[in-house]
């Protein structure tokens, strides 16, 4: 008959090895997705708040890509270089532009596509882009705001600012 430490130690090596197993699963299926086939382009955003190695790449909500390397360029603006899907055509005059999946999800790449004909080859770099939208940065510019209305509307009514 097994005892009761025996037990506890036979369940503890089994839930260690099952939770190496998964990382395992985890580690080759991450590996796995970095190296898609496809061909890389570059994009500069003065700010690219939230977008990280591995953010997603959209285009008209369909998933075509994954950013695979961020950098800095001399004039300190950030540098991402995208990997599109092979068979995903981009045109020249589209524009990358960082979005976030609802009010605070997470933030990814969306391509807006052009209307050229010439399409983006590997290594060149979008033309347009947008940089990303901080949700703090807005709240405390409508914040500013209507402080400034409550003060002009208590100087017009003869009255003093608290």
């Amino acid at each position: 008959m097994i005892g009761s430490r025996e037990r506890e130690t036979a369940i503890g090596a089994l839930v260690v090895l099952i939770g190496l197993a998964v990382l395992g699963i985890a580690y080759g299926t991450g590996r796995h997705r970095d190296k898609m086939d496809g061909y890389d382009l570059q994009v500069r955003f003065n700010k690219a708040d939230g977008i990280n190695v591995g953010s997603d790449l959209r285009l008209a909500g369909v998933s075509v890509g994954k950013v695979v390397a961020q950098g800095l360029d001399d004039h300190f603006r950030a540098v991402l270089t995208l990997r599109v899907q092979n068979g995903i055509a981009i045109p020249v005059d589209s524009s990358a532009v960082i979005q976030t999946d609802g009010l605070m999800g997470s933030k990814f790449i969306a391509v807006q596509p052009g209307g050229e004909d010439d399409l983006l080859k590997t290594g060149q770099m979008f033309q347009y882009s947008q940089d990303s939208v901080n949700v703090q940065d807005i709240l405390e510019q409508i914040i500013a705001m209507g402080e400034n209305r409550r003060a002009k509307q208590q100087t017009q009514q003869g009255g003093s600012a608290p």
